[in-house]
């Protein structure tokens, strides 16, 4: 198999930065900007690569929705196979948007699944419910009575792993909100075999996002095994195990070229199912940023560039609102010209937006090619967690999306009015 990094969807051809085989210069001049833009060519390779790691185990490969929602990739994904991981209501409706048949291959993970999502989720017939709480349990049981739906359910067990990832995105110690202690899941287990409607069928584990070590994840699936062998020691048939996602992307350019994506999700693989040989599972998976964020970028246009005092600024059109990532977890991204200036010079810039706040910015003291008022700047690997965290702070609409293949593009998401905003105000 051709080994992949950083996907080729985004290439310079001479000065010009091309998406797939068109300009970014003009997509930007026929939907203006900010714009994101997500290269259907690269999202399909790498979900190949990902879904063929794991070839040798029966496995479903469920997209993790919240990544990013835009039901014209959730569709295209459910033509490849997956399934999907929602953990909210408007998620089910955008896969049963997407792809009706993709429902029986949809989990609903999340801590506070309410009663109407529950029901639902139950008349979609989705593969599972991975709970995570003994008051979501019991909650489920009493629904799935009152529906007369026999539910499919895993527990979310906390194995209490240490993932070195940031802590707002850690989800596998014993101190975090998600699931129940793996010490209390066989009592758990024994609650949910004795009710009539509900089918103890799975076990689920995720441990944090972000995470470019493997080693966390497979210690977690040792952890996972042993529990399986132990509920079936004890008359549980599980056949389901939910290795969760997690796995990170190189955001760094010296990172994206060191964590090879086809090497590392081969790394993966054989992370998790080593710790599951032997168990003879169906084995549940669910990427979303290691898939979709290096297959998307947000164009922004330079809209000033100023100096106060030391500092230099590059203030941009697209702000906090259409990318928050930089602003809530000082995250990187890579930022490079849609076009190559001639000089060849550079300079130290802080790359701003225009939102009424000190924390709008996308990089700081950052080396790049010498910009000027009406550039385009490319800001890389925006694909996951960019338009899904995205907001109408300062009364700012989301930004347009596109999706390129080759040289076809199609309007994903019209860019929002004000007048999309106030629409269900009441005055």
């Amino acid at each position: 198999m051709k080994s992949i990094g950083r996907p080729p969807a985004f290439p310079y051809k001479g000065a010009t930065l091309y998406a797939d085989a068109l300009p970014v210069h003009e997509l930007a001049e026929i939907y203006g900007t900010p714009l994101y833009i997500y290269s259907l060519s690269a999202l399909r390779e790498r979900f190949r690569v990902f879904d063929q790691a794991f070839q040798k185990l029966p496995h479903t490969v469920c997209y993790a929705v919240k990544a990013n929602a835009n039901v014209h990739l959730l569709g295209d994904l459910a033509k490849l196979g997956a399934g999907f991981d929602i953990v909210s209501g408007g998620e089910l409706e955008r896969v049963r948007k997407a792809s009706k048949p993709a429902l029986a291959r949809t989990v609903f993970s999340g801590v506070g699944k309410t009663a109407d999502e529950m029901d639902a989720a139950m008349k979609a017939d989705i593969l599972m419910f991975n709970v995570e709480g003994e008051g979501e349990l019991k909650l489920l049981a009493a629904r799935a009575v009152a529906n007369k739906v026999k539910t499919p359910i895993a527990m979310r067990v906390n194995p209490d792993v240490f993932a070195r990832t940031h802590p707002y995105i850690s989800t596998g110690l014993r101190d975090h909100k998600f699931g129940v202690s793996i010490k209390d899941a066989a009592r758990l287990y024994a609650f949910a075999a004795e009710q009539k409607w509900l089918a103890p069928v799975g076990v689920s584990v995720h441990i944090g996002s972000q995470i470019t070590d493997v080693q966390p994840f497979a210690a977690a699936l040792k952890r996972v095994g042993q529990l399986v062998k132990e509920l079936r020691a004890s008359g549980r048939n599980i056949q389901y195990v939910d290795a969760g996602g997690g796995l990170g992307i190189g955001y760094k350019d010296a990172d994206a070229v060191r964590i090879d994506f086809t090497k590392h999700a081969a790394e993966y693989a054989r992370a998790i199912t080593s710790a599951l040989r032997g168990l003879d599972v169906h084995l549940l998976l669910e990427p979303g940023r290691a898939l979709i964020a290096p297959c998307g970028v947000l164009l922004t246009r330079v809209l000033y560039v100023k100096q106060n005092g030391r500092k230099r600024f590059v203030i941009v059109d697209a702000g906090m609102n259409d990318l928050i990532r930089p602003a809530l977890y000082s995250a990187h991204h890579g930022i490079i010209a849609a076009k190559k200036p001639k000089s060849g010079r550079t300079a130290i810039y802080d790359v701003v937006g225009p939102v009424c706040e000190t924390g709008d910015f996308f990089a700081r003291d950052r080396r790049l090619p010498e910009a000027e008022e009406n550039d385009l700047l490319c800001i890389l690997d925006t694909g996951a967690y960019g338009m899904s965290l995205s907001s109408n702070y300062n009364s700012r609409g989301r930004a347009a999306e596109v999706l390129v293949h080759g040289n076809a593009v199609m309007l994903a998401r019209k860019r929002e009015t004000i007048q999309d905003q106030m629409r269900n105000e009441l005055r």
